[in-house]
C-alpha cells in the first residue's frame, strides 16, 4: 500500500526538520513544511495532503485550532502536536475531532505509531462515509430487520441508534458504544453482530470489569499448558474463541493500562500471543462499550489516547431512559408482555396513576431498572391491570450523577464519600474519631487514596494527628 502524503505545520524549525526526517525514513511523502495557517492552506490546495501533523501555537494571528476547522471542512485528517496534555486542553481540542495528540517531546516510535493509527482511521472514516451514502436509501427497509426487533421505541434518539446500527453493521469497522449502565449497550452489540456478515460466527461477550486481575491476560489471549504455575491445561482465549466473528468488550475502561497496550496491538496487527505460546493471526471484529467518560480517563492517565482513537472510529451514544420518556410506556408494555407470558398471567396494561408515576420517575438504572420493576409488578399484580408500582427507595439524584449529568463511576462515588468523611472529621486522618477510623481502613491506605483521588483541603494542611 502506498504511504500517505503528510503535511507538517510547525513553526519551530528544528522540530519540523526532525519530524520530516522521521517520516521520510519511514517511507512517507512529505509536503512542504508550513509555519503559519495561511501558508498551510495554500499547500493544502496545491499538494492535497492525506494527513496533517499540526502544532497548536503557530506564527500569525491564526492558530492550529483555526486550521483544524478548515481541515475538517475539507475532510482532511489531522493530528495535533502539543506540549500541553491537560484535561482542559483536551476538552477544547476535542471539539475539532483530531485523530490524536503527539505530546512534545516525542519519540520516533510514538510518531509513527500515531500516524499509522491516524491514517488507518482516516481511511475507515472515508469508507464509512461511502457506506452511509450507499445505504441511506435502504435504511427504512432495514429498520424492520428481525435482529432489531428488541430495540423498543420511537424517540428521535433511539431511532438514531437504530440508523447507526444499520449503517455500521454491514461493515467491519470497530464500534465504541457509550452510555450509562442499563441503557442497552450489550443489546446494540448483539444487533450489530446479527446484521453483519459475521452473524454465523461466534459473538463472544467479555465483561472487562468482572475479569480477575491476575487472570485477565489469560482470559483474553489464552495460555499454553505449563506456561505458568497452575496452568495444568491449555486455555483458548476470548479473542481466539471469537475468530471469524465478533468480540464485545464491555466496560473497556476497566482494562488495565498494561493490557491496553496488548489490545492496541491486536487491533493494529490482527494477531494475538497466548501466554507461553507463539503469535497467531486472528480475524475478529471488535465492539467495545463503556459507561465512563474516556476523555477524563485519558487526562488521568488511566486510558491510552491511541487506543481511544483506534476504538472511536464509529461511536454510538446510548441515551439515558430519562432522555427518552416517550419510550417508557412502550418499553414497560413490552416487558409486561414478556413476564406475563412467562408466568402464565393475563396482564392488559396499567392504570392512569401508574402510567403517570412511570413517566415522572427519573430511572437512574435506565432500561434495566424498568425491566426489573416490570418483572416484580407482574408477580405482585392482583388483577389483569397493574394498579400500583413499588419504586425502590428514592436516592438523591445529586448523589448519582456527576457534573456532566452522567451516572457516577465507582471512583467518583468513592471520592465523594471519602471527601464527605474528611469534612466531617475536619480533615483529621488518624487517631480517635479520625477519618481512617470512621472509614475502617488503615491510615496509610487512606493517605494513598487521598493522593490518588487528588483530594485537597483548601488553604489548610491535612491533620495527620
Amino acid at each position: 500500500m502506498t504511504k500517505s502524503k503528510i503535511l507538517i505545520v510547525e513553526d519551530q524549525f528544528i522540530e519540523a526538520f526532525n519530524l520530516q526526517a522521521i517520516l521520510e525514513r519511514a517511507g512517507y511523502q512529505v509536503c512542504s513544511v508550513a509555519r503559519s495557517v495561511p501558508t498551510a492552506l495554500i499547500i493544502v490546495e496545491k499538494e492535497k495532503p492525506d494527513m496533517v501533523l499540526l502544532d497548536i501555537s503557530l506564527q500569525g494571528n491564526l492558530n492550529g485550532i483555526d486550521l483544524a476547522r478548515a481541515l475538517s471542512e475539507k475532510n482532511i485528517g489531522f493530528v495535533f502536536l502539543s506540549a500541553n496534555s491537560q484535561k482542559q486542553f483536551l476538552e477544547a481540542a476535542k471539539l475539532t475531532k483530531p485523530y490524536g495528540f503527539l505530546v512534545k517531546p516525542f519519540r520516533e516510535k510514538d510518531v509513527l505509531v500515531m500516524l499509522d493509527i491516524a491514517c488507518y482511521l482516516q481511511r475507515e472514516k472515508l469508507e464509512s462515509a461511502q457506506i452511509r451514502e450507499g445505504l441511506s436509501k435502504n435504511s427504512p427497509a432495514l429498520l424492520n430487520n428481525a435482529a432489531l426487533s428488541n430495540i423498543i421505541g420511537t424517540s428521535r434518539s433511539i431511532l438514531e441508534v437504530i440508523e447507526n446500527i444499520n449503517i455500521v453493521g454491514q461493515s467491519d469497522t470497530s464500534v465504541l458504544i457509550l452510555g450509562e449502565s442499563g441503557t442497552g449497550k450489550e443489546l446494540v452489540a448483539q444487533c450489530i453482530h446479527q446484521i453483519s456478515s459475521r452473524k454465523a460466527k461466534p459473538l463472544v461477550i467479555v465483561n472487562c470489569a468482572a475479569l480477575p486481575a491476575n487472570l485477565i491476560e489469560s482470559e483474553l489471549f489464552g495460555h499454553e499448558k505449563g506456561s505458568f504455575t497452575g496452568a495444568i491445561n491449555k486455555r483458548t482465549g476470548k479473542f481466539e474463541q471469537a475468530d471469524g466473528g465478533t468480540i464485545f468488550l464491555d466496560e473497556i475502561g476497566e482494562l488495565p493500562l498494561e493490557l491496553q497496550v496488548r489490545f492496541l496491538r491486536v487491533l493494529q496487527e490482527k494477531t494475538i500471543e497466548p501466554i507461553g505460546g507463539s503469535t497467531k493471526k486472528i480475524n475478529v471484529r471488535v465492539i467495545a462499550a463503556t459507561n465512563r467518560k474516556l476523555e477524563d480517563e485519558i487526562a488521568s492517565c488511566r486510558f491510552r489516547m491511541d487506543l481511544y482513537y483506534r476504538l472511536n472510529v464509529f461511536p454510538i451514544e446510548m441515551p439515558a431512559l430519562r432522555e427518552r420518556k416517550e419510550d417508557i410506556i412502550s418499553l414497560a408494555n413490552h416487558f409486561i408482555n414478556i413476564f406475563a407470558q412467562r408466568e402464565g398471567r393475563i396482564i392488559t396494561g396499567f392504570t392512569e396513576s401508574v402510567m403517570k408515576k412511570l413517566l415522572d420517575y427519573s430511572w437512574p438504572g435506565n432500561v434495566r431498572e424498568l425491566e426489573n420493576l416490570m418483572e416484580r409488578s407482574v408477580l405482585l399484580a392482583k388483577s389483569t391491570m397493574i394498579e400500583s408500582i413499588n419504586f425502590p427507595k428514592q436516592i438523591n439524584s445529586d448523589l448519582l450523577l456527576n457534573n456532566g449529568g452522567q451516572m457516577k463511576s465507582i471512583e467518583e462515588n468513592e471520592r465523594d464519600h471519602i471527601l464527605a468523611v474528611l469534612e466531617k472529621c475536619k480533615w483529621k486522618i488518624s487517631g480517635k474519631d479520625g477519618a481512617a477510623e470512621m472509614l475502617k481502613i488503615n491510615v496509610s491506605t487512606l493517605n494513598s487514596r487521598i493522593k490518588k483521588l487528588g483530594l485537597i483541603r483548601s488553604n489548610k494542611k491535612i491533620d495527620h494527628l
